[in-house]
């Protein structure tokens, strides 16, 4: 199952993604679309990919301990989700006009939209265990929920976008290792 760096990796999934669709137009330059957040200041960025909020999802019932080879248990993974805000950078020194804002927005919603949904194994190859894909989804907010994320970092609202991804596993490092069989016997009854 994934590793803890699945979050970070999610992240730059999306950053990628939308650098290499966005650029050079809407965006001229792919250094231009970050993971930051809008709390951020003396940055000169167009585009921030903003992870607000993680998590755990509890309604999943797991196992207490799953096999992990021959002679171990493990705790199993555990599904998270992860919410994104993609903002234009209100600090930016672009001089966007309204239209210029529109035309990111729109775009960044069409790739996101395209680009639906992720497998685990491409974010870190190692991964031997099949997982369900990571979806993209838009996440349901209303207009006040969408206020209240921009008041918390202390900035005035503006017209962003905002996203699901899930389910995101992650691993644990719990182990426990099971005594290997050194004595068998076995009876049987005939009638």
């Amino acid at each position: 199952m994934a590793d803890y760096p699945i979050i970070a990796d999610v992240s730059n999934y999306i950053v990628r993604t939308l650098r290499e669709k966005m650029c050079p137009e809407p965006i001229p330059s792919p250094n231009n679309i970050e993971v930051s957040t809008p709390a951020d200041s003396d940055v000169d960025y167009i585009l921030g990919l903003y992870l607000y909020d993680v998590r755990e999802e509890g309604e999943v019932a797991v196992p207490a301990m799953v096999n992990s080879g021959r002679t171990r248990l493990r705790r199993p993974s555990r599904p998270y989700s992860l919410y994104y805000m993609l903002f234009l950078n209100g600090s930016s020194q672009m001089g966007l006009k309204g239209g210029d804002v529109q035309k990111i927005i729109g775009r960044a919603a069409q790739i996101i939209n395209d680009s639906s949904a992720v497998s685990p194994r491409t974010l870190q190859s190692w991964l031997e265990d099949d997982e369900p894909p990571i979806i993209f989804s838009p996440a349901r907010m209303s207009l006040e929920d969408k206020v209240r994320v921009w008041s918390a970092i202390n900035k005035p609202y503006q017209v962003s976008l905002f996203y699901k991804a899930a389910p995101v596993f992650l691993s644990s490092e719990v182990f426990a290792d099971t005594p290997r069989v050194i004595d068998a016997e076995f009876r049987l009854n005939i009638q």
